[in-house]
């Protein structure tokens, strides 16, 4: 027995030495951790609300287990920034050990508290390292905006200003009766999920210098062109008198909806110098109600760019509906661009609702994208279908059948507008386009500026769209 137990007593002190050679522990002072980045940023937040969670990955590049002594935040528990170290947020870790040439992720999050006012915020700290008796730090950077919550808030008459941008969490809803007033330069965000619903009464009063925004929340660069970040403007019928000028709304599921179905009455709307872009369904959605537009753009979304539909009263001067979406992880776009119809199709009950087009005029508009056909009129009998294309340009195949020749004048199909860079949202017209002077000058005397201000009755004649191309006058040098 004596015999056995030295035996095993032997093999122990053999077994732990051979452990210890497996599982070296690096020690040397020159041994130095490398990180993905020597900073995490943090693109502009809002203040109390979390961020989106970075990741930094942290490499032992020795052939060696490394022990980090210790990791922690420089500024401990009043930093704005979190850390998790091996699944567990801390301020401070401590013995965390990385195999030989392998690596561990530290997840970091951010926090900027509220100020009250309209400044920018840096808020900075540092993660610290120390191994064997050396310390390595890598940055942290936030830069953060104050803004006003609206929380499922009912909004009775009031001003919206610049003063701080505003971030719809969930919902707002303009009270019937009631007016919401934004001023120039304002900036509106919305969450996942979150919109504006208006019963009563819309006023957007951009400037051309400075424009109002409605955007989502998501703020860093990734998200810049990506639809459906939160749910839109929904005018409800029974709110009249809107007006929306000098206006960016993108990135939403509908853009502007104008009208309710099972609502009584219409809505309406007066909508100029705006921006509608980057949909996943709808960039103007209107039902049996009315609108009045004039240099405006809706452009590049997934389904229906603008659908005018169970009839209303529609006038369009002006205004470039260019669909060339791109998002090739939704598929190829197979709805057209423009759709003008007196009847709606309920998808859930089938029912056929049928309503009366009072009127739709398209006069120096451009109509066009990257499908073969863009336009789509469809009527029911049994309702009014008053409409006309005047001096536009509309993509439409050759082989397009014009039911009504009399209700399209003077335009240009099957013809490639010219736009500076389309797929980058850039509809300005190039030196060479076809629509240059080409629009009807009684139109243009009624909205005589374009889009970026420019005067339209300087030149040789209107273009259509929303932009005027202003060229370059040659100067003679004496």
């Amino acid at each position: 027995m004596k015999c056995l137990a030295h035996i095993l007593f032997i093999f122990g002190v053999f077994s732990l030495f051979f452990a210890c050679e497996k599982e070296k522990i690096n020690s040397a002072t020159d041994s130095i951790l490398r990180f993905s980045s020597d900073t995490v940023t943090f693109d502009t937040l809002f203040t109390s609300i979390g961020s989106t969670t970075k990741n930094l990955r942290v490499i032992n590049q020795s052939d060696e287990n490394a022990v980090i002594s210790s990791v922690r935040l420089a500024g401990g528990k009043l930093s704005g920034f979190r850390i998790n170290v091996n699944g567990e947020v801390t301020n401070e870790a401590f013995n965390v050990q990385i195999a030989p040439q392998d690596s561990i992720y530290i997840f970091v999050e951010a926090t900027l508290p509220r100020t009250g006012k309209n400044v920018p915020l840096i808020t900075e700290d540092s993660i610290i390292f120390r191994i064997n008796n050396v310390e390595q730090k890598v940055q942290l950077m936030a830069w953060g905006q104050d803004f006003i919550m609206i929380k499922s808030n009912i909004i009775n008459t009031s001003i919206w200003n610049s003063d701080r941008p505003y971030l719809v969490y969930s919902e707002a809803l303009v009270d019937s009766n009631q007016t919401l007033t934004i001023e120039p330069g304002t900036t509106i965000y919305f969450h996942k999920n979150a919109g504006l619903k208006v019963k009563g009464t819309l006023k957007v009063n951009g400037t051309f210098e400075e424009p109002v925004e409605f955007k989502g929340d998501r703020l860093e660069p990734a998200f810049n062109e990506i639809p459906d970040q939160w749910n839109g403007i929904i005018l409800y019928s029974g709110s009249h008198n809107n007006k929306i000028n000098y206006a960016k709304i993108k990135n939403a599921n509908i853009g502007l909806q104008v009208g309710t179905i099972e609502h009584s009455g219409f809505a309406s709307v007066e909508l100029s110098n705006t921006r509608i872009e980057n949909m996943s369904w709808s960039g103007i959605w209107a039902m049996k109600s009315k609108i009045l537009a004039y240099n405006c753009v809706i452009s590049n979304v997934r389904y229906y760019n603008t659908a005018l539909l169970l009839g209303g009263d529609y006038q369009f001067y002006h205004t470039t509906f260019a669909n060339y979406y791109n998002l090739l992880t939704s598929g190829i776009r197979t709805t057209e661009t423009l759709v003008v119809s007196n009847y709606l199709i309920d998808n859930k009950s089938g029912v056929r609702f049928v309503g009366d087009l009072k009127e739709a005029i398209f006069g120096n508009c451009i109509i066009t994208g990257n499908r073969v056909n863009e336009l789509l009129v469809s009527m029911d009998k049994q309702g009014l279908s008053n409409y006309l294309f005047d001096r536009s340009l509309i993509q439409i195949a050759d082989t397009f059948k014009l039911i009504e020749p009399n209700r399209f004048v003077d335009i240009i199909r099957n013809v490639n507008p010219r736009f500076k860079s389309p797929y980058k949202g850039n509809f300005e017209l190039d030196t060479l386009s076809i629509v240059k002077d080409f629009g009807k000058i009684n139109y243009a005397k009624f909205y005589p500026t374009d889009f970026k201000d420019e005067n339209r009755l300087d030149d040789e004649g209107p273009d259509l769209g929303a932009y005027e191309r202003i060229e370059k006058k040659n100067v003679t040098k004496k």
